[in-house]
This record gives C-alpha cells, sequence and structure tokens, in this order.
C-alpha cells in the first residue's frame, strides 16, 4: 500500500512543481512560497484535528519537537531554493536536479540510520543521480 502512497505523493510533487512555476511568473519566487505555505498550514493542522490528534501535541517528547523543527526549517528553506530555482530556470530542468535529493536521502540513511543497501539501491542512485544530471545539461545545450 506504501507504492500507491509514494506514487500519489510523486504525482502530486509534479503538479505542484507546475503549478508553483504558473503562479510565480510575475511574483517574487519566496512570495510565492509564503501564499502556497498558508493552505499547507491550514490543512494539517486541520487532519490533526478531524483525525482526533491534537491532544498528543502535549505528550510529544523535547527530542521530538527538535527534530521536526528543524526539519521543517529545513523545509522551508529547501522550497525556497526551490522556488528561487523555479523563477530562473525551466521546471524540466530543475525538478529532476532538485530530484537528486534522493540520492543524498540513501547516503545520509546509511550514514544516520545506519540502513542497509545492496547493489540494486547502488545501481538506482547512480541512474537517478545520472538521469537528473543528462536532462539538465541536455536543456542547457538547447539554449
Amino acid at each position: 500500500m506504501w507504492i500507491v502512497f509514494a506514487l500519489l505523493a510523486a504525482l502530486s510533487a509534479a503538479i505542484v512543481v507546475i503549478l508553483s512555476k504558473v503562479g510565480i511568473k510575475n511574483l517574487d519566487s519566496s512570495l510565492g512560497f509564503a501564499i502556497q505555505s498558508l493552505p499547507i498550514l491550514l490543512v494539517s493542522w486541520s487532519v490533526v484535528i478531524f483525525q482526533g490528534n491534537l491532544a498528543d501535541v502535549t505528550r510529544l517528547e523535547k527530542r521530538t519537537w527538535i527534530y521536526l523543527i528543524i526539519a521543517g526549517i529545513l523545509t522551508c528553506v529547501s522550497s525556497l531554493l526551490t522556488f528561487r530555482a523555479l523563477k530562473l530556470g525551466n521546471a524540466s530542468q530543475v525538478s529532476p536536479l532538485e530530484r537528486i535529493s534522493l540520492v543524498f536521502v540513501i547516503i545520509l540513511s546509511i550514514i544516520f540510520l545506519k540502513e542497509r543497501v545492496n547493489w540494486q539501491i547502488i545501481l538506482g542512485a547512480v541512474l537517478m543521480a545520472a538521469g537528473a544530471i543528462l536532462i539538465t545539461l541536455a536543456g542547457s545545450a538547447t539554449k
């Protein structure tokens, strides 16, 4: 079932890139991100309330708060950088290069989470990185 959710997340992310690129066409990228963040807050907290999980906030450990707040700050930094890249470049080039984050996730999960990888994961990461670089360079050559 996780595969369905992951594929739907990928499709949603692709649509977000296209809508964001169109949305910031005549707008500062930071302002565009700030506007986009408003419904993120409203929807995420609405889901927490609807699911009856609001009381869990008071039971979170300090360590959990720290990790999630740092992750939230880095999410904002990542989004601001992505929006700026979209403002300056083509979505078809920015997005594949930005998705090289998948390779970084694999490397960081090995180092910090002690996850094990096999040759298929390593090969997949190499292919993802090569594909992203190839798409970026191919797009640059056509200008």
